[in-house]
């Protein structure tokens, strides 16, 4: 009786709601604090079953979950369900699970623990909208500063995009995850940000460039780092700006970096740029063709290019039928 009287206090004065039902999920004990999530008194929920407060989602993953721990007598992990309480408001709880045996090791229901979470249910989905609001005015942002670029360079307008979306590809296809991924396009999109500093009569020249003017060029690199540098972005898309026309042997500019000193953003972006550069119009010449594009690449793969980066570029357009816009 004391141990009894012990047992039924600790259930009475927890905030989480204690429960148990038998093999058919009626109710058949539990705590004041069930009676509260669900806003039943407890004549109304004695006998409840489960499937009177869920909907037909939520009750086959009540369902698959109990019939698991009945198959295996494995308690379950936390896990998150939906209720619905008497006045027909929706709820979050999170529940843990476990088998009831009797005597004789006879599966008689389940006991479980559940916890009201619908207050950080709503905090994590409103963190959530305003993470992708963020994220969504950002890429606006970044789309903008394209747009500027190709304003000033009128001749290479959608090389940018077309970068962009070429590496997001090759990313996808060496299996990076989404959000390196979501860093290496949107680096893509703005790579040649620095272009803004150089004289339009220089971008637009429909001769080959001089020396001088080709190393006016080369300085697009640093600039568009030194623009983006004090930017908070989820990514170094400033270093990967910086980077991009870094090679692999070394041979690159602004700083010469070689192999694995490159970020793996930027050796992506570099094959795609390349790759784009080389199969479309420039105002000094016609486009090359994808062909040429994919021979400069094999031919300097691991030596110019990341080998990993030209593969997936590879296997892209000649057995996945990659095409530029």
């Amino acid at each position: 009786m004391e141990s009894e009287k012990k047992y039924r206090n600790i259930l009475e004065n927890i905030e989480d709601g204690y429960f148990e039902v038998d093999t058919a999920g009626n109710l058949t004990f539990f705590n004041d604090s069930l009676c509260r999530i669900l806003g039943y008194s407890s004549d109304e929920l004695m006998g409840k079953n489960n499937r009177e407060y869920t909907d037909d989602k939520n009750a086959k993953k009540i369902f698959k979950v109990f019939n698991e721990v009945y198959r295996t007598g494995i308690p379950t992990r936390a896990f998150d369900w939906e209720l619905i309480r008497k006045d027909g408001s929706k709820c979050f709880i999170e529940t843990v699970v476990s088998l009831i045996t009797d005597s004789d090791n006879l599966k008689t229901g389940f006991r479980g623990i559940a916890r009201d979470v619908t207050e950080r249910k709503r905090s994590e989905e409103e963190l959530d909208n305003s993470f992708k609001r963020l994220r969504m005015a950002l890429g606006g942002t970044i789309q903008a500063l394209a747009v500027a670029v190709e304003t000033r360079d009128p001749y290479t307008a959608g090389h940018q995009r077309r970068v962009a979306d070429l590496s997001r590809a090759i990313a996808t296809e060496m299996n990076l995850d989404s959000n390196q991924t979501d860093g290496i396009r949107m680096a893509g999109v703005i790579h040649d940000l620095g272009k803004m500093s150089i004289p339009a009569e220089i971008l637009s020249k429909p001769s080959r460039l001089s020396a001088i003017e080709y190393n006016l060029i080369k300085t697009h690199s640093q600039a568009g780092y030194d623009i983006l540098k004090d930017v908070e972005f989820p990514w170094p898309i400033a270093q990967i700006v910086l980077q991009h026309h870094e090679r692999f042997d070394g041979s690159g500019y602004p700083a010469g970096l070689k192999g694995e000193e490159i970020l793996m953003e930027a050796r992506i972006i570099a094959v795609a740029d390349v790759v784009e550069a080389i199969a479309s119009y420039r105002p000094y010449r016609p486009g090359l063709g994808i062909e040429k594009a994919l021979g400069e690449i094999t031919q300097n793969k691991g030596i110019l290019y990341d080998p990993a980066a030209v593969d997936a570029c590879l296997c892209l357009f000649r057995d996945r039928g990659y095409k530029f816009e």
